[in-house]
């Protein structure tokens, strides 16, 4: 027996369609990338997080000559938000990634250790994150949860 699996996201034509919250959260992440550090990828990430109190909290991709070592904007971003803010529910959460020298209109999604980590957030607060992907310009996706990009998701539910 086959089954389908199909997920839904929302297909925003660019920044002129973001509402003015979204606007800060793009901006945000935005100006997060520019403070990356990429020395071996030369891929720039920024990230953005609305927590429901307001608070807009931003951070980017951090590499190290280790690979391992290093830290995508996404993680960066939570794992500081969730220290210095761990009863406050993250609502939005918006990636920008590009290569440093080139223009791409292709969204960029979170990885498969950041929808990871995000799940683990999500399941904390019980509520879903809506996540916003794009590149420096062009169309921008949104999902009303990581659970759209991770169908098959594993949480603390099955240990």
């Amino acid at each position: 027996m086959q089954k389908e699996i199909k997920i839904n996201f929302h297909v925003i034509a660019g920044y002129s369609d973001l509402t003015e919250t979204e606007k800060k959260l793009f901006d945000a992440a935005s100006n997060a990338r520019k403070n990356a550090y990429a020395p071996y990828s030369h891929f720039d990430v920024g990230c953005a997080v609305l927590l429901e109190n307001g608070e807009i909290v931003s951070g980017s991709n951090q590499e190290n000559a280790a690979y391992p070592s290093g830290l995508c904007a996404e993680r960066t971003t939570i794992f500081w938000t969730a220290a210095n803010y761990p009863d406050v529910k993250m609502k939005k959460l918006f990636v920008i990634g590009a290569p440093e020298e080139a223009v791409t209109s292709v969204p960029i999604p979170p990885c498969g250790a950041c929808r990871q980590a995000i799940l683990e957030y999500e399941a904390k607060q019980k509520e879903g994150i809506e996540i916003y992907f794009a590149s420096v310009e062009g169309e921008i996706f949104k999902t009303e949860s990581v659970r759209d990009l991770l169908p098959f998701s594993f949480d603390s539910s099955f240990l």
